[in-house]
């Protein structure tokens, strides 16, 4: 069975990118449209193997997503941030906050894809 990874970003274009990066890597992807649609699916779907989230969104951002959700991401989610950010403040509370990871944009699909493959559960 494939494993399951959730994409959240309010660029369907990006989704697009991410998605077909992972499907082609033999990934199940679940897409979310911001903060707010990402936190809903981390709480509702049991069996994500990981999470990949950009930063600026509307409604919740990719931070507050995941300071909402910490429970989760305690007991083991991990989430990498796939942004345009390469702040050392946001950096610090996004690991602060669970992220196992950080992906500037723009990104290689290769680089993505082996970084989903370290860190899946």
């Amino acid at each position: 069975m494939a494993k399951k990874v959730l994409v959240v970003d309010d660029s369907q274009s990006v989704r697009q990118q991410v998605g077909l990066a992972l499907e082609q890597a033999g990934y199940d992807v679940v897409e979310a449209v911001d903060g707010e649609d990402g936190a809903s699916k981390i709480m509702s779907l049991p069996d994500l193997s990981m999470v990949i989230s950009d930063v600026n969104m509307p409604r919740l951002n990719g931070l507050e997503m995941l300071e909402k959700v910490s429970a989760k991401l305690k007991e083991g989610l991990p989430v990498v941030m796939l942004t345009t950010e390469g702040q050392p403040a946001l950096i610090k509370r996004a690991k602060e906050a669970g992220a196992k990871g950080w992906v500037v944009k723009p990104f290689k699909a290769a680089q993505l894809v082996a970084t989903v493959d370290k860190l899946a559960r």
